[in-house]
């Protein structure tokens, strides 16, 4: 037997069937002691889950993060582009914010209205009921736009490279699996298995990291990281035909190519308000703090969600080394012809990588970890969905139906979203790479979102009307800005005619750039409606309002080894940062 060989071979084929069986298993099993557990489970308890331990929450929302866009388009971005890309993966301090800030504001809501919260619950309480419907519209848009259409097709992709599997077989093969999986484990399935997949990812991808720098630098992966780091030297050359490099974070030099895609500090400032929403107010990423059981201390429930966003914080700073420098190890061997490794698409980095560094066996094992990522990460958003529409729409219209009744509309609602997501992959292949899409998209929502958060949180003087205001208004212009990219090839065609010749500042302005701006447009905007609109009720302002009780509560939920651990989380960040500055 070829232990080294480049393909699966039959023992990898074995273990993967073996280990999707054993996982299926272990995710059952823990669903029916939960279910024992359980006297009289409602909807609300399979959309949030109860209350899990501060490691399975920071193992969930890595594993709800890491998606087959990481896979795919992380790995590729790393073989283009280098480490440009690394200020949206480099966002573990980004996390804290959630544990540290929102986590103790989202609580006092649960308190106060007596239930686990949606996020457009919360803005329903503290602006208008019209906001948190524009929130759960905005939300399950942006799934279609950024979550099933690019998961369905990276997976598609990460199949084809690894398996062999045609692509819309591999994509939706995907989506079945995931859906059987949803439909049977709920979110106590999700937690599971992202408990179960988490260190088989990690460990896998570090074994692809290592080994890809031990066959670059001959042995030594000493050697490997600095040939990999010369060779991302020589590329990216401009019409100067001087070599930029793709080594570094920040792109100064108007000359350098990657300057229009990553402008100065205007990228680590635009990657930051990506991060904000979604880290802090997505309910993809929320829905795993939140959980907790009936009649629970709130200090107990922040003290368990701050120490998962810590855990997360560390995790999240993995991906790079995961995915995205693989590529650039990736790239590196494929310019040396004598190493017999071959890439003719940078998307399929990753899964090449596996098979021509893994040894036999130990592909089959990883692949099973990449599978139940792939899964635990879509049916995150499958649950998500089926929360925002069941408890934000149908639950308002049509009360007092069965629970199961619930549970079957947020199922449906969720077909609808991934149909169109589906169908919804044709324009996005035309939007350009991958994970540039991706965070393009996510620009174009992020302000309205992040405006109406942060000033509706810390600021009791915003009125209700100018969050309603923020949000629809934001969304709008973000929608238009969409449009726009579509007809321009995001702003690099020449349009001719008097509406495009007048409106360059608009659709020709670098999208980073663009977001900034429309976030400063937005937080003015909702300042100036708040002068001519009615004030926030006293109810209103209580739901922001933290009592001397309330902060005792807060007090008492964390001590100076949580302080440490998230320094710890800092310091590692800015570490990155300063390495490869």
């Amino acid at each position: 037997m070829n232990w080294n060989a480049h393909e699966f071979i039959w023992l990898d084929w074995i273990i993967i069937f073996v280990g999707v069986a054993a996982v299926a298993w272990a995710v059952w099993r823990s669903i029916q002691k939960d279910k024992r557990l359980q006297q009289g489970p409602d909807s609300e308890d399979y959309l949030f889950g109860k209350g899990e331990p501060w490691y399975i929450i920071g193992a969930a929302i890595f594993a709800a993060n890491i998606g087959s866009e990481h896979l795919v388009g992380l790995a590729g971005t790393g073989a283009k582009a280098g480490v440009g890309m690394a200020h949206w993966e480099m966002q573990g301090w980004m996390i804290l914010i959630l544990g540290w800030l929102f986590v103790p504001f989202y609580q006092l809501l649960n308190i106060k209205m007596g239930k686990i919260i949606t996020m457009p619950d919360f803005l329903k309480y503290r602006y208008t009921p019209a906001t948190g419907s524009w929130l759960s519209i905005i939300t399950l848009i942006a799934y279609v736009l950024t979550k099933v259409s690019v998961t369905a097709f990276t997976g598609g992709i990460f199949m084809e490279s690894l398996l062999g599997l045609p692509f819309w077989y591999g994509a939706i093969g995907l989506i079945v699996l995931t859906g059987i999986f949803t439909v049977l484990g709920g979110m106590k399935g999700v937690m599971t298995l992202s408990a179960i997949q988490t260190p088989i990812l990690i460990l896998g991808s570090f074994l692809v990291l290592f080994l890809g720098l031990s066959a670059l630098g001959g042995g030594s992966i000493a050697e490997g990281w600095t040939a990999m780091l010369e060779h991302a030297k020589t590329l990216n050359v401009g019409e100067d035909g001087v070599a930029y490099g793709t080594h570094h974070m920040f792109h100064f030099n108007t000359g350098d190519p990657l300057y229009d895609d990553y402008p100065g500090f205007w990228v680590f400032i635009g990657a930051s308000i990506i991060g904000f929403w979604y880290w802090c107010t997505d309910q993809h990423i929320v829905q795993r703090v939140l959980g907790q059981r009936k009649g629970e201390s709130p200090d107990v429930v922040m003290k368990r969600a701050r120490r998962g966003t810590i855990a997360a914080g560390y995790f999240k700073l993995l991906p790079v080394f995961m995915f995205l420098i693989p590529g650039m190890v990736a790239a590196a061997l494929a310019a040396r012809p004598e190493s017999g490794f071959a890439l003719n698409d940078p998307d399929t980095a990753f899964g090449s990588m596996v098979k021509f560094v893994l040894p036999a066996g130990v592909k089959g094992i990883v692949t099973i970890g990449f599978i139940s990522a792939l899964v635990a990460s879509l049916a995150a958003f499958f649950n998500s969905c089926a929360t925002l529409f069941t408890e934000d729409f149908y639950k308002p219209m049509f009360k007092n139906k069965s629970e199961a009744t619930y549970v079957l509309v947020g199922r449906v609602a969720t077909i609808v979203v991934v149909i169109l997501g589906i169908i919804w992959i044709p324009i996005m292949m035309s939007l350009g790479s991958l994970y540039d899409y991706l965070q393009g998209i996510q620009s174009l929502l992020a302000p309205a979102m992040v405006a109406v958060f942060a000033l509706g949180i810390f600021s009791k003087r915003i009125t209700p009307k100018a969050g309603e205001a923020g949000m629809i208004v934001g969304f709008i212009i973000g929608m238009i800005r969409l449009l726009t990219n579509i007809f321009t090839n995001t702003g690099k065609d020449v349009m001719t005619g008097w509406f495009w010749e007048n409106t360059t500042w608009f659709w020709q302005t670098n999208w980073l750039i663009f977001e900034v701006w429309l976030l400063v447009f937005i937080m003015v905007m909702m300042v100036i409606v708040s002068f001519f609109t009615p004030k926030p009720t006293a109810k209103q302002i209580e739901a922001i309002t933290f009592t001397g009780d309330y902060k005792a509560l807060i007090r008492k939920s964390w001590n100076k080894w949580d302080v440490i651990a998230s320094l710890g989380v800092v310091a590692l960040c800015a570490l990155f940062y300063i390495y490869f500055w």
